[in-house]
């Protein structure tokens, strides 16, 4: 059985710089699955996303 790698997603809102730390995995299209949607500022387009292999 092959395991999908988790990644440690930190994703910082270009407009409040919230940032938040999450865990997620890569989809096939190359974007991570981590359940996040908006910042608690209603920021949904400018967000900074770095991700790290766990």
């Amino acid at each position: 059985m092959a395991t999908e790698t988790r990644y440690r997603v930190t994703i910082r809102c270009g407009q409040c710089g919230e940032k938040y730390i999450l865990r997620g995995r890569q989809k096939a299209d190359g974007e991570y699955e981590t359940g996040f949607k908006r910042c608690v500022c209603g920021n949904e387009t400018d967000l900074h996303i770095e991700a790290t292999p766990e």
